[in-house]
């Protein structure tokens, strides 16, 4: 079973081993290094304590740590929403722990904050993602065309979304 852990007890060589991976890389933002370097895995992981980047959890299974996971509430006017960010060691991938991590990280924003809507944006490259957001309960809302450059492609992004009022518990606990 998966567990979302507190950030701190990821251990940056470990964090620093998965996350150093072309194919983890590929589908994050540019602020997500690549190469990732020990450095990035402190520097990551002092932020994350420090909630610079809201709610960041470490994800593990069978006390091993798999990657992160994080509910970053948004400001201003956007306040009453957050945004869903996960990233899952490629080991461990096609094993249903993203699905996992979604659920729970949802779980986590509807009962622990007063956040009433997440949304999660997707690179139009990563069909695997949006299966892990639509088995979550989350649905299509929007596809920003060509919005996204990376490693220069432009791509298009797709925007799911959950309201709290649509929120049915799926994880089982």
């Amino acid at each position: 079973m998966l567990r979302l852990l507190p950030i701190s007890t990821a251990d940056p060589h470990r964090l620093q081993a998965l996350a150093n991976n072309t194919e983890v890389a590929r589908y994050l933002k540019d602020v997500f290094p690549h190469p990732y370097t020990i450095q990035d895995a402190n520097t990551f992981l002092q932020l994350a304590q420090n909630n610079v980047m809201g709610h960041c959890f470490a994800l593990h299974v069978a006390g091993e740590f798999i990657g992160v996971g994080s509910v970053q509430p948004q400001q201003d006017i956007h306040r009453a929403s957050g945004e869903i960010g996960y990233w899952i060691g490629e080991p461990f991938w096609g094993k249903g722990y993203g699905t996992m991590a979604v659920q729970q990280l949802v779980h986590f924003a509807f009962t622990e904050t007063k956040l009433t809507r997440l949304f999660a944006g997707v690179f139009g490259n990563n069909p695997a993602s949006m299966r892990i957001l639509e088995k979550a309960g989350f649905t299509k809302e929007a596809v920003f065309r060509q919005s996204i450059i990376k490693h220069d492609v432009l791509l298009d992004e797709h925007v799911f979304t959950l309201l709290k009022t649509a929120y049915v518990r799926q994880d089982g606990q």
